[in-house]
């Protein structure tokens, strides 16, 4: 029998709920029984999968494993800034599994980097989408040690001046919607295809030949089974 093969990204973004005159987050009174809505996701989303919990057929715990050493994520940088100072455990789990991943990889790192502050990149001007991705990969290589290949982006808002940038800056990848692809071909063919409302093959990797002479590589998510939680 043949081997399949899926593989889940996780989006992890927080925008900053820290009062600007003190630099902490107040009290939530909605994330009741926590002390704010950043502390309950994290105990119930971020932590957990640091230490999932494999059961066997009699109930029991069989083995405990880190989620985000298999899976491609990312993490905003508002996010892990936050979760280094106010949820360490979790900070550090998310960087071992990052490590771990490229032992089980072949050096490839599971964890993205993400546009600095999630903004929708084809609504800034240049000087700020350049600003967006230097920032956003400064954070990166600043906790995860290393280059990243991929970035997401807010919304998954693309355009070509975008993809641009992202490829000035030796980003490889990015994730897309499949309702963001025109049309497609093969290499070395002339014919496209048409991709329009969701079409598009979403088990390949897409190389995007860029104006510029640059290229970088797409990969779009499979729409009908994309599930979207808001916390």
């Amino acid at each position: 029998m043949n081997k399949k093969y899926v593989c889940i990204h996780g989006h992890f973004y927080q925008p900053p709920r820290e009062n600007p005159w003190l630099n902490k987050v107040e009290i939530q009174d909605s994330a009741y029984p926590y002390h704010d809505w950043n502390h309950r996701i994290n105990a119930e989303c971020y932590i957990r999968n640091t230490s999932s919990r494999i059961w066997d057929h009699e109930g029991k715990i069989e083995s405990i494993m880190n989620n985000y050493a298999y899976m491609s994520f990312n993490m905003g940088p508002t996010l892990l800034a936050w979760m280094e100072n106010e949820a360490p455990e979790t900070y550090r789990g998310i960087l071992e599994a990052d490590k771990e991943s490229q032992e089980r990889f072949s050096g490839h790192g599971s964890a993205l980097a993400q546009a600095y502050n999630h903004l929708i990149m084809p609504l800034a001007n240049e000087r700020d989408k350049e600003t967006q991705v230097i920032w956003g990969i400064a954070d990166f290589r600043s906790r995860f040690n290393r280059e990243p290949e991929g970035m997401w982006l807010g919304e998954t808002a693309v355009n070509t001046d975008t993809l641009e940038m992202l490829a000035k800056h030796n980003i490889k990848f990015t994730i897309l919607s499949p309702y963001q692809a025109k049309q497609v071909r093969k290499l070395g063919e002339e014919k496209w295809t048409d991709a329009t409302d969701a079409k598009v093959n979403t088990r390949r990797a897409y190389v995007c030949n860029l104006p510029s002479g640059r290229t970088i590589n797409l990969f779009f998510y499979d729409g009908p089974s994309f599930s979207r939680g808001c916390l």
